[in-house]
């Protein structure tokens, strides 16, 4: 003998005192051991309860008690196991979720059809539409035959959906049904008033039809909102399941699938790993998109940004400090802004040009109500997991807060698009500069990645565009780069300069006096490719700092309607920080619309390149 009476009903009434009827409900579920969901509102009740007969009982005449409810009649069916896990009594809006005011089911429904006069119209070929007003994934269990889904994915998308309906269906007889009726209480008033003139509602839905008329006319099962997921014509439990991630019913033979794993997949939503990361990569564009849609700095805002003093500034003034660190910027303007009270301290007081700075000291430079220049926002995912992401930065677009960027910056969109973690930006790619960039996703992925970039196990290939026809095909440029070649660009190298090392090798030498390289930078010293095809004499095309003819400009970033640097970051191969094994990627060159000087023709060779 079955163990558990399931009951599910529901009642369009206008309710009242809800808050002590919950509590009572409560009370009574949890002394009788019954389990499922009540829901309440003001225009009714709407539950799917399992429990011992007598208990059932018993809840069925404590609501028939309430004004309104006099004549609560559920569908009933017997099951060996309890359906549900918990009992749950809520409040809600609405007792099912429609969201189109002015329909009240209490004071009118469309005509109600018997289950067994749709039973005779259907044997006799009535000329009528069935409409399944159900979701689309409680329909792959089962329906009338030739029913005619209303293609849904939440009954909040009806009445979208019953605007695509073709216009000769608003003259003809249309009998829609559900579950257990109560979605048609509220579909049939909004057909009609959508102009719809001849709309029945089956009488107790699917349920009701089983009860009295078994299987005729219906095929397959029907959904359950419980564990058992489908009844059959008897309303015996099925063997199908649930995919818990789509919610699509399965059967038997769905559930012996590889690609069913409860809880992670089934047949239906199954997801190779190509296809999970492209899902993902959409994703993150869309997002990309919504943060650049204004771009975040186009507004003015007040700014403060840091500035750490370093050991070797100890004991120098603020004004002395910041002549040494950014030595590129005059002195005057420096001291204007001082004068005008734009350096803090970390506690908001103003600093004067004279203040005495220590190692560790973090200072703010404020800049208030001022919107920042237009940047490229054009970013492209190539590749993500939970330790690192590849991209290809468009330009101009700088990587960190610099001078007038802050919030136009590649930093600042990944972190609103990734948040709460704060990726960075694993090496140096200027704002001017396009192409393949590596990012990890966390500190302690950045300190797995940094040492390779250290000891040379990290590749990167180039491809830039110069004025000028080297003479050897092949050629090596080593000359170190000390702090003032590499912020202020001058010419000389210095004593205190770094190692610096990069290799090319020519591609094209062309009639409009242009070359084509393919650089390899073995260091990755700040401006390190630009400065060295500089100092050889052969500027890059599109260069608005190191000019031909040996002369420097005074314009560290473009402007975005400013002709491109034709420098372009090809090529990246590194070691994964997690699984040790090779990665390699190649720029997908057709997007990069920022190098219109170099064409596709140049770029028609994806083949990877094996690094050992």
């Amino acid at each position: 003998m079955p163990g558990f009476t399931n009951i599910s009903t529901y009642q369009f009434a206008p309710l009242r005192d809800l808050k002590p009827l919950r509590e009572t409900l409560v009370n009574r579920s949890k002394e009788w051991q019954l389990k499922g969901t009540i829901l309440l509102s003001t225009e009714g009740i709407n539950l799917f309860v399992a429990g011992r007969t007598p208990q059932i009982q018993m809840l069925l005449e404590l609501l028939r008690q309430v004004p309104g409810l006099e004549t609560l009649t559920p569908k009933i069916s017997e099951s060996d196991e309890q359906p549900f896990t918990r009992m749950l009594v809520r409040i809600k809006k609405e007792i099912i979720a429609f969201g189109v005011p002015g329909i009240d089911p209490s004071k009118r429904t469309s005509p109600k059809l018997p289950a067994k006069q749709l039973k005779l119209w259907l044997d006799e070929g009535k000329p009528i539409t069935l409409l399944d007003t159900r979701n689309d994934y409680e329909i792959k269990l089962g329906t009338f035959d030739r029913a005619l889904p209303i293609g849904i994915k939440h009954f909040r998308d009806f009445p979208k959906a019953v605007g695509q309906l073709p216009d000769e269906l608003k003259d003809q007889p249309v009998v829609m049904f559900c579950t257990g009726g109560i979605r048609c209480e509220k579909a049939g008033p909004y057909m009609e008033s959508q102009g719809f003139s001849q709309v029945f509602q089956l009488d107790g839905g699917i349920l009701k039809y089983f009860e009295e008329c078994g299987s005729a006319h219906y095929q397959g099962d029907c959904f359950v909102f419980d564990q058992r997921v489908g009844l059959d014509a008897h309303l015996n439990e099925t063997p199908n399941a649930q995919c818990f991630v789509c919610l699509t019913p399965l059967s038997a033979e769905d559930q012996q699938s590889e690609k069913y794993k409860v809880g992670e997949s089934c047949p239906y939503c199954f997801k190779t790993s190509e296809e999970r990361m492209q899902l993902t990569i959409t994703e993150r564009h869309e997002a990309i998109q919504k943060v650049t849609t204004p771009l975040p700095g186009s507004a003015p805002y007040k700014n403060l940004r840091p500035v750490k003093v370093p050991a070797k500034y100890d004991g120098l003034s603020l004004l002395e400090f910041l002549c040494k660190i950014l030595s590129h910027i005059p002195e005057q303007e420096w001291l204007r802004d001082i004068d005008a009270g734009r350096f803090t301290d970390t506690l908001g007081n103003v600093v004067t040009s004279d203040k005495i700075v220590h190692s560790g000291e973090r200072y703010y430079h404020v800049t208030a109500n001022e919107s920042e220049p237009d940047v490229n926002p054009a970013v492209r995912i190539l590749y993500e997991d939970q330790a690192l992401i590849v991209l290809e930065k468009p330009a101009p677009l700088p990587i960190h807060p610099c001078g007038r960027y802050n919030r136009n910056t590649l930093q600042y969109i990944l972190e609103k698009v990734y948040v709460p973690q704060k990726p960075h930006a694993a090496h140096r790619l200027d704002a001017n500069t396009t192409g393949l960039l590596l990012v990890s996703r966390t500190r302690h992925f950045a300190g797995l990645l940094q040492p390779q970039f250290a000891d040379g196990r990290v590749q990167k290939t180039y491809r830039a565009l110069v004025y000028g026809a080297p003479k050897q095909d092949e050629f090596i440029c080593d000359l170190p780069l000390s702090e003032k070649t590499m912020v202020a660009g001058a010419r000389e190298a210095h004593v205190d300069g770094l190692p610096a090392r990069t290799e090319f090798t020519v591609i094209e030498r062309r009639t409009d006096g242009t070359s084509l390289l393919e650089v390899r930078p073995i260091t990755g010293r700040t401006n390190q490719i630009r400065i060295h095809l500089w100092e050889l004499g052969y500027p890059i095309v599109g260069e608005l700092l190191y000019l031909p003819g040996r002369k420097l400009g005074d314009t560290q970033t473009a402007a975005t309607e400013d002709p491109p640097l034709c420098l372009h970051a090809k090529s990246l191969s590194f070691m994964h920080p997690l699984t040790g094994q090779r990665m390699h990627f190649e720029s997908q060159l057709e997007s990069s619309a920022s190098q219109p000087l170099l064409s596709a023709t140049d770029f028609a060779d994806t083949t990877p390149i094996h690094i050992h």
